[in-house]
């Protein structure tokens, strides 16, 4: 069984910056990929980065150039560094982790942390 803990949210000024950080118990070594979904009031949750195991990386559009995603397997934690951060990215953060082996596979969600971009 896998947790994933997210911190990091908070308010923040429009331009500025935050990181969120996703800690999983239990080994991380057959999670892949990991990375961040959001939702923002009324719309539909998107993906916004993940990162596989290899540390090939995917961006939606909007965030490109502006968050980055990282992963730290000795912490089991991944980062996700928020920057240049608009109105627009205002939305609960979550995030999450695909576990495969030979039974199957398993899609792990984080509970959620809220980032809210406001001056």
């Amino acid at each position: 069984q896998v947790q994933l803990v997210e911190s990091g949210g908070g308010l923040v000024q429009p331009g500025g910056s935050l990181r969120l950080s996703c800690a999983a118990s239990g080994s991380i070594f057959r999670l892949n990929p990991m990375g961040w979904f959001r939702q923002a009031p009324g719309k539909e949750r998107e993906l916004v980065a993940l990162i596989r195991s290899d540390s090939n990386t995917y961006y939606t559009t909007s965030v490109k150039g502006r968050f980055t995603i990282s992963r730290d397997n000795a912490k089991k934690t991944v980062y996700l560094q928020m920057s240049s951060l608009q109105p627009e990215d205002t939305a609960v953060y979550y995030c999450y982790a695909d576990y495969s082996d030979s039974h199957g596979s398993l899609r792990y969600w984080g509970q959620g942390t809220e980032v809210t971009v406001s001056s």
